[in-house]
Order: C-alpha cells, then structure tokens, then sequence
C-alpha cells in the first residue's frame, strides 16, 4: 500500500521548532550569562512561528511579504542566539546546533518565498 503524501505544513514546522527551543530553554541552569541569551532565544524562535501565522492571514501581498519578511529576520536572529548559547554552554552544543540547522533552514525557505513572492509581483507588473 503505497502511503498518501503529506502536504508540507510550515506552520507545524515553525510551532514545533518554537516548542523545541521551550523545551531546550528549561533545561539551562539560570545565570548572570543564560538569563537575557535564553530570554532572547525564546522571543526570536518563537516570534517566527507567530509571524508566519499573522503572514497567512495577510491582508495583501505587500503585508503577505512584509511578515514572511519578519519570519526571515526572526529566524537569523534565532540562529545567533543559539550559537551564542553555545558559546556560553558547550555541554549543549549537540542540541543547540541541531536547532540552529532548524533555524538556518527556516530562514532558507523564506528567503526563497520572498524571492518566489517578489517574482510573481514584477511578472505581474510587466504583464
């Protein structure tokens, strides 16, 4: 039996990812360093999946790439906290630069929807 396909949901994707660094942020002992590193971490990682959300229920395609926009900063920003992170916790280097590759992806793909997006709006002008 051949299994149907699954659509691709980056929706799920950017809430899992967003849980995953929850999950990641509980384990870390607090201090002086951690505090604002964890603090800020969790505000980007999880500012993507929100702002991805927000970008699907856009009221035009300007603000549709405008948030996706966002979700690509957010997402950058991510992946510094985390290798800062890392450089204040080595011991977690397994788990936060298996984030990071998350994070890194992410950003690829809205790259890649801001470009396609802009694309279709200049085809659509020159037509």
């Amino acid at each position: 039996m051949v299994k149907p396909r699954t659509q691709f949901d980056l929706e799920e994707r950017t809430a899992s990812f967003g849980e995953a660094v929850i999950r990641l942020s509980k384990t870390i002992r607090e201090t002086a360093v951690t505090r604002p590193l964890v603090s800020q971490l969790v505000r980007s990682a999880t500012s993507i999946g929100a702002n991805y959300c927000e970008a699907n229920d856009a009221e035009s395609k300007l603000d549709f790439r405008h948030k996706i926009a966002i979700c690509r900063k957010e997402s950058r920003e991510t992946g510094h906290w985390l290798r800062m992170l890392t450089a204040a916790l080595p011991d977690s280097a397994p788990e936060t630069r298996r984030l990071w590759q998350e994070a890194k992806e992410l950003n690829l793909i809205f790259g890649a929807v801001i470009r396609s997006s802009t694309v279709r709006k200049a085809a659509a002008e020159d037509a």
